[in-house]
């Protein structure tokens, strides 16, 4: 397994070292932007629901999907982040596949705006891990590793 990589370019490493900055893929949940860091997808999709349901699932969990022959399961990125649930009808957002093991893991996003190398302005611990300014304006980073452990948290919910 790769070495982790860190979700965001810190402002600084020390006195007067320049930012670094870090291709972030940027996405809108709802009203919201966000990015994730594009090392950590691995493609982005068109969603082909209905979605096969997966049991006794919360309903952040819209289902699972074949993506050529492989198992992808979708989660809902708003409720993750503190948002309603998106929604989109058939057809509509794209689903981020993140790039981890053998476990396809979607969160479905309700549009990809783009890549853009960004700094972080602000960096802290936990999913919401910091805040860059892009070309549309603020974004709001995402920890990928904080964000695959709640959406994996998900399936030993229950609902």
């Amino acid at each position: 397994m790769a070495a982790a990589l860190p979700a965001v370019a810190p402002a600084s490493e020390g006195p007067g070292a320049p930012a670094r900055p870090a291709r972030q893929v940027i996405f809108r949940v709802g009203a919201e932007r966000y990015a994730l860091p594009l090392e950590s997808l691995r493609q982005v999709v068109v969603p082909r629901p209905p979605f096969a349901r997966v049991p006794r699932a919360p309903g952040a969990v819209r289902g699972a999907m074949n993506l050529r022959g492989r198992v992808v399961a979708v989660v809902d990125l708003a409720p993750l982040v503190g948002l309603p649930d998106q929604p989109l009808a058939g057809g509509q957002g794209q689903v981020l596949i993140l790039d981890r093991d053998r476990r396809g893991l979607g969160l479905l996003v309700g549009a990809v705006l783009g890549v853009e190398p960004l700094v972080a302005e602000s960096a802290r611990p936990g999913l919401l891990c910091g805040v860059a300014r892009a070309a549309a304006g603020a974004v709001s980073l995402l920890d990928p590793a904080v964000l695959v452990a709640q959406a994996e948290a998900l399936f030993g919910a229950g609902g």
